[in-house]
């Protein structure tokens, strides 16, 4: 999803055009977190996430991330705001694992 959203509506209190967009947003992750993935059983989806107010100007940010950013975007005063969320496909880290107190005393005897 590449997008441009208005922040600021003369017809919608600017708290409400906020809460739209993050709905849209949360909409979207769900729609393409159901999606189908590669074969590969150790996958999920990731997703590639720049906001700013234009394209040229985004920046990099974790998913998590976003919605903060949005609040920020609408404190600052911008009148629209650039979006991109790109879905990918990617594998799991492997898991650690951690040896216990008692394997360790166990290891140097």
């Amino acid at each position: 999803m590449k997008k441009i959203f208005k922040l600021q509506d003369e017809k919608k209190h600017t708290d409400r055009v906020v809460e739209a967009i993050k709905h849209e947003i949360r909409k979207y992750a769900k729609r393409e977190s159901k999606k189908k993935l590669p074969d590969s059983a150790s996958m999920y989806w990731d997703f590639d996430c720049r906001i700013g107010q234009d394209e040229a100007g985004a920046k990099i940010m974790n998913f998590e991330e976003l919605v903060k950013a949005l609040d920020g975007a609408k404190e600052s005063g911008w009148p629209v705001c650039y979006i991109e969320i790109l879905a990918k496909a990617v594998n799991k880290p492997p898991k650690t694992v951690k040896s216990t107190p008692l394997e360790v005393k166990a290891e140097e005897a």
